[in-house]
């Protein structure tokens, strides 16, 4: 479960399904149909009625298709989102008591369906959730976990200023790191509301790249391009990678230099293979 997930998640509301398979056709590495937030409780069944008939019937393309599930209707979701079109779920509100709840659920399901494995991918949107990453992070099928910032700043009573970006970034740093320490898949960055700025988009992409997540979220295709862009090594970065790999192959894996006189030692060789690996 602990593989890479995908660069690029692209948000698509349950409630209008008529952008299903043109999401699944773009760009993204992978769309979310989102049957939390995006749908109001009065269409609740439509929605997933909707999503049910479209995983049914769809052309599959390269596109993963991930569900977004709420924590109050689990079961009624994850009745849904068990199909053969599916690649993975993610848990809004995530707890411990929620992953818990899913894997027995899923297990089931998959068993009386004759389903693979889904893996989860579990939002960090609670302060209980942030304090409970490394016991969520003990559940088998989670693959790494993101963050619904706009939730979270809420619970921790956060307001969002220039002043606060350094205890944001904290915040941020927190899952990077307890992802790391857990041994899943680097984390997914939270996405922007104000999806027509996409220099500002753009630039928070890259810093997050630096802090340490591989993957983001998006509300807006025009949002994707950016973010494939971001989390994929440049020709020269992979150039590098191989050359540091092969000096250090030639030392026999001990430390040594590089083409321009720095030292390179296992911990620098370690990230020119994860670049590889991303690429």
């Amino acid at each position: 479960m602990n593989r890479a997930v995908p660069r690029s998640f692209l948000y698509v509301p349950a409630v209008k399904p008529e952008l299903f398979d043109k999401a699944a056709a773009g760009d993204a590495d992978a769309i979310i149909v989102d049957l939390e937030d995006a749908v109001p409780l009065g269409l609740k069944d439509a929605a997933r009625r909707d999503v049910r008939a479209w995983l049914a019937g769809r052309i599959a393309t390269r596109t993963e298709v991930w569900v977004r599930v709420t924590p109050e209707f689990l079961h009624e979701d994850l009745d849904v989102a068990a199909s053969a079109g599916v690649d993975g779920v993610m848990i809004a509100k995530c707890s411990v008591d929620a992953l818990a709840r899913a894997e027995t659920l899923l297990d089931d399901l998959e068993t009386a369906r004759g389903l693979r494995p889904l893996g989860l991918i579990g939002l960090i949107e609670t302060a209980a959730s942030l304090r409970s990453i490394d016991g969520m992070a003990k559940f088998q099928r989670v693959r790494t976990f993101g963050i619904g910032e706009v939730d979270l700043l809420a619970d921790l009573r956060i307001t969002r200023t220039a002043d606060t970006t350094g205890v944001i970034d904290a915040l941020r740093l927190q899952v990077v790191i307890d992802c790391a320490a857990a041994g899943l898949a680097a984390p997914i960055a939270p996405t922007s509301t104000d999806f027509r700025d996409l220099d500002g988009f753009a630039a928070t992409t890259t810093r997050f790249v630096e802090m340490g997540f591989r993957g983001r979220t998006a509300l807006h295709p025009r949002q994707i391009p950016i973010i494939n862009d971001a989390l994929t090594p440049s020709d020269e970065d992979v150039t590098r990678a191989h050359r540091l790999l092969e000096l250090y192959r030639l030392a026999d894996g001990g430390p040594t230099v590089d083409d321009n006189g720095r030292f390179v030692d296992e911990a620098v060789v370690r990230g020119a293979r994860e670049i590889l690996a991303r690429v």
